[in-house]
């Protein structure tokens, strides 16, 4: 594996080692990988970090070679100072981090799996890198253009972060470093479902990776991109597809599923598209991980 330095094992999921990717542009890239097989790409969400995927990574690597990294700005991988274009953390320069990951590894294609910000992710290395993707798997989204152009109240009431993000720095970096753990624990426990589903030792990790300064402007400035520039380069593209198959799932008790017909949404995006939801909230791989287990493996 090159451009890498190995850490050790990873405290959170069974099996699988942690280690530092430079993807270049001073970016490094913490991973946790495992398994042997096809290749496959496991991206997180917002709050989280490559944790999220504990109850289901251990059971893939028994079938694929699994790289869980930790997006730009989150967890233990690069928070870099944020833009005057937000383009630093655009979906576009973060896709392009995960693709220089997976070359690191040896993998010229895979397949991907992403959640929330994650499945933003790989929205767009499906349109930059489409040579690379064998399959999509999008966790709890619609495309970011089409969730901003049909706003209304209800969903501005209910997704407010992400109109609460996007203002000017440092206004909302400084409220939520004034009780981090207050606003990340109302996060968690609104868009969950299930209760119990993270576990307060997991709680506590994200937790750790997200209080500092440097962690909450990267979380602000991932959201700043997806209202700015990440809406220009979806308008240039909007003639574009996703080629490869997608599948899409989300939660029957999340604001996704009751707010849009979430596989309409894809269509308008890709060529082929199935999927279906799953009898939880916003976050499936720790709310209804067995279910959710079985539909990745049937897919891909």
């Amino acid at each position: 594996m090159s451009d890498a330095r190995e850490i050790g094992p990873d405290a959170f999921i069974p099996g699988f080692r942690l280690a530092d990717i430079d993807v270049g542009g001073g970016i490094t890239i913490r991973v946790a990988h495992a398994g042997e097989g096809p290749p496959l790409l496991l991206l997180h969400g917002h709050p989280q970090t490559h944790v999220t995927w504990r109850k289901i990574a251990p059971a893939l690597a028994g079938r694929f070679s699994v790289v869980c990294p930790d997006l730009r700005g989150y967890g233990d991988s690069s928070k870099p100072e944020g833009a005057k274009d937000h383009s630093t953390y655009s979906k576009r320069a973060m896709a392009a981090d995960q693709v220089a990951v997976m070359r690191a590894f040896g993998h010229e294609t895979f397949r991907m799996v992403g959640h929330d910000r994650g499945g933003r992710v790989g929205h767009r290395l499906a349109l930059d890198f489409p040579e690379a993707l064998e399959k999509l798997v999008l966790f709890d989204i619609a495309p970011t253009a089409t969730m901003y152009a049909r706003t209304d109240k209800d969903f501005a009431s209910r997704y407010f972060w992400w109109f609460f993000l996007i203002q000017e720095a440092p206004l909302p970096e400084r409220m939520i470093l004034g009780d981090v753990e207050f606003y990340l624990r109302e996060h968690v426990e609104r868009q969950n479902k299930i209760s119990g589903a993270t576990e307060e030792a997991v709680f506590q990790e994200y937790l750790r990776c997200y209080r500092s300064p440097e962690g909450v402007h990267a979380v602000c400035e991932d959201y700043r991109a997806a209202a700015t520039i990440d809406l220009e380069h979806d308008a240039a593209d909007a003639d574009r597809w996703v080629e490869c198959p997608l599948l899409a799932l989300w939660g029957a008790r999340g604001v996704v599923g009751r707010t849009y017909d979430v596989l309409e949404t894809w269509r308008e995006k890709a060529r082929e598209v199935s999927g279906r939801a799953v009898d939880c909230g916003h976050t499936l791989q720790e709310e209804a991980p067995e279910e959710t287990l079985r539909e990745l493996l049937a897919f891909l």
